[in-house]
Order: C-alpha cells, then sequence, then structure tokens
C-alpha cells in the first residue's frame, strides 16, 4: 500500500531508502540515529557523512546504506521543540518534504521514516504524528511512492479519548466470540417468548459470515409454545402457526419433529433460503442500476467495481489514492475481469467509494467474503462507515491503536 504505519526497527526495513533523524553535524548520535550508523556500519557511513559536512535543520542529504537492507540513508535534521513558537512545526514539515522530494530524485520506489524530532528533540509525539501523516500524504497526492511510517512506541497512535471510547464500546457491544455461532447474550437478554425470532436473526447474521454452527443448548431453548412465527412459515385465517417441536438428531443437531401441526402446511425455510432472502432485502436498498447487476449472478467483483465507479462519477485516480493502494494494483483490478482481490482491499476500495453497509456487504459478497463479528477489524471498519467515516488514514490509525491490520 502507498502509505502504511508498522511498528518495527527501522534498521530492519528492506525498503530502496530509510530516514535517519540526524544531527546538523551528521555525526553518529544516540537513539534511531545511533542504531542506523550501527546496522549499516558506523565507520563507513561516517565516512560519507563527513564528506557531505553538514546539513540545516529542515533540509536533507543521502549517502549510501552500506550494510543496512536499504539502498540509501537519507539524513534530515528536526527541529529541537522549543513550545511550538520557533517555527517548529514548519521545520518538521519540511524534513518529510525534503526527504521524500530527495528520494524521488534517487528514484526510490520505496522509504521508510522514523518519528522525526519525538525523541529527544523533543517534540510531543502526537503533534508530531500529525505533521508526518499531513505531509506524507499531500506527498502522495501527486506522486507515486511507497512509504512507510515506523513507530517504535505503540503507544503514540492515541486516538482522541472521545473516538477511543466510542471504538471500544462498539466492538465490545459487538464481537462475537467464535465459541459458537451466536453472541450469548442476546439469549441472556431475551424473553422466553422472543427466543423464536433471536434464533431466526442470528441465523441470518451467522449465515452472512458463514460461521453458522448451532448446539444443541441453542436449539433446544426455543420452545414451540412461546416461539413466535419464524420468518417464511406459513399461517391459516391470519393466525400465527406455531413452530414444530425440536428432537435430538442424530448428529447432535437439534431438527424438527416429523408431525408437523396442521396450522403450519409451509415447510421451514432452509438456512440458504434465509441467506438469499437476507441478500434480496440488501438487494432493494442499492440504486436501481447497481441492484440489476447485482442480481446478475454472472457480474464479478471487477464489474461491480467499475460500475459503482462509474456511478459515482469518479475517476480511478481518486478511488486508488481514496483507498490507499497503488496504480499499478488498481489496473490489475480494472483489467483482469477475473481478478481476485483479498479482503482487506476490498475494504479499503468500499471507503474510497463511500459505500453503505449494504452496498459494502454486497461488493464483499462479489469477492466471497463478509463482514464477521467475530472479527474486531471488520468491527471497526463498520463503525466507521455507520458513523459516515471514510477518511482512510483515519481508519487506519483506528484499527493500529486497536493493534488490527491496516487497510489498503
Amino acid at each position: 500500500m502507498p502509505f502504511t504505519i508498522v511498528r518495527d526497527d527501522i534498521t530492519h526495513i528492506a525498503t530502496d531508502a530509510i530516514v535517519n533523524a540526524a544531527n546538523e553535524r551528521l555525526l553518529m548520535g544516540g537513539g534511531v540515529c545511533g542504531a542506523i550508523f550501527s546496522a549499516a556500519g558506523p565507520r563507513k557511513l561516517q565516512a560519507a557523512c563527513n564528506k557531505i559536512g553538514y546539513c540545516a535543520t529542515g533540509d536533507a542529504v543521502a549517502t549510501p546504506g552500506f550494510a543496512l537492507p536499504a539502498k540509501y540513508v537519507i539524513h534530515t535534521v528536526g527541529p529541537v521543540w522549543h513550545g511550538g513558537t520557533h517555527g517548529e512545526k514548519e521545520l518538521l514539515a519540511s524534513c518529510y518534504r525534503t526527504s521524500l522530494e530527495l528520494a524521488k530524485s534517487l528514484k526510490c520506489r520505496s522509504i521508510a521514516f522514523p518519528l522525526i524530532s519525538a525523541g529527544i528533540y523533543g517534540y510531543p509525539k502526537r503533534e508530531a504524528l500529525q505533521v508526518a501523516q499531513e505531509e506524507i500524504r499531500a506527498f502522495l497526492d501527486n506522486n507515486e511512492m511507497d512509504v512507510m511510517l515506523v513507530l517504535f512506541d505503540p503507544h503514540v497512535m492515541e486516538l482522541s479519548d472521545d473516538l477511543h471510547l466510542r471504538v471500544a464500546r462498539y466492538i465490545d457491544d459487538t464481537y462475537v466470540e467464535q465459541s459458537g455461532y451466536t453472541e450469548r447474550r442476546a439469549w441472556e437478554n431475551a424473553p422466553a417468548a422472543s427466543y423464536g425470532s433471536v434464533l431466526f436473526d442470528q441465523i441470518e447474521a451467522a449465515e452472512d459470515t458463514g460461521s453458522f454452527e448451532p448446539s444443541k443448548g441453542d436449539a433446544a431453548r426455543i420452545s414451540p409454545s412461546t416461539a413466535p412465527l419464524a420468518p417464511g412459515y406459513g399461517s391459516t385465517g391470519g393466525a400465527a402457526a406455531s413452530m414444530p417441536p425440536l428432537e435430538e438428531a442424530s448428529d447432535g443437531y437439534a431438527a424438527p419433529a416429523a408431525n408437523y401441526s396442521a396450522s403450519a402446511p409451509q415447510a421451514a425455510p432452509s438456512l440458504s433460503a434465509s441467506h438469499e432472502a437476507a441478500n434480496e432485502r440488501r438487494r432493494m436498498k442499492l440504486p436501481r442500476p447497481l441492484r440489476n447487476l447485482l442480481s446478475n449472478v454472472d457480474a464479478g467483483f471487477s464489474e461491480t467495481l467499475l460500475t459503482m465507479i462509474d456511478e459515482r462519477g469518479l475517476k480511478d485516480a481518486q478511488v486508488y489514492k481514496r483507498a490507499n493502494i497503488s496504480r499499478q494494483h488498481f489496473s490489475k483490478m480494472r483489467g483482469n475481469p477475473r481478478y481476485k482481490p483479498t479482503k482487506t482491499t476490498v475494504l479499503a476500495l468500499a471507503v474510497a467509494l463511500e459505500l453503505s453497509l449494504d452496498e459494502t456487504c454486497m461488493l464483499l459478497e462479489r469477492a466471497g467474503f463478509a463482514l464477521s463479528h467475530a472479527d474486531r477489524r471488520d468491527i471497526i471498519v463498520e463503525f466507521f462507515i455507520r458513523e459516515g467515516i471514510y477518511d482512510v488514514f483515519q481508519i487506519n490509525d483506528a484499527l493500529f491503536a486497536f493493534d488490527q491490520p491496516l487497510l489498503g
């Protein structure tokens, strides 16, 4: 992906260039600078720096990477923090900007940054991170390069208290442990008369995620005398038919008894029928052109994606930049009708296209995936879609904060 944030040691990153948080005299120092010199070979790297001699604050110079996995080391001098009143922000922004332009002139296709000035120079980490993200994103608006921000401190990516609390609460309310097909608190909070509707709601949700695996205990909690009419059951004279009683099948599942009530002439729907009904409800919420396309079972992921892009009047560059994926990656989708994306890519494109939750589910389905409430990353992305927040970088900040894979 063009811009990613990782928690790692920058001396282990295999990019065309890595950036060193240097001092003006380009001498081996401590922290990130000392680690880079040590990994590159301190004598050779110091000799190369001595030939250059000096680098002003906010500027950048380059040397070979020597023993590092990177071809180049780009040395940039960040500002010392003096309370923010001495042009620190402008100088820090210049560090990222000049380093990226230098990497471009060296024909680098990838570069890794530390969080400049956030160590012994005292720049507040959250503010330093904001400057880094702003400058990197501005550069990527007009350039193609894979840019990595390497954070050694896991606490740098702290969300605002309000957003962190809202995301954490949404995860807590939504997350389903994978020990069963249903969230137990749904049973615990439901009155006896609603068990039937809870079961079928959960079957529908579980089918959508491919996680349906009922247990004997779950099925046994549905009382044939109290359960309401389940979706798809027939009725006579407007009166609700009672559900058939349950009996234990030989394979351990609970199965309907053979003798159905005379007032329920229609058979219970299969799980696949329930799944199809759920999908049909989703389709009916979509715009007509897209609904017609999705009704065509032969339409693949690429065709569906391109239809969505055309409907929104977007250009390809707008989409892949908003999705934080490379132009080359996007070209594969456009040029190959049989292209099979990863779930990460589909979610990033859903965000880029500002899809509703129903549209997101349909696009995922076209690629053979589904949103899962047993996956914290899916839940976080779902939260932002429900909130109408479609900034992939803000979503990635939250994913990083909750130690989940990023989009792109």
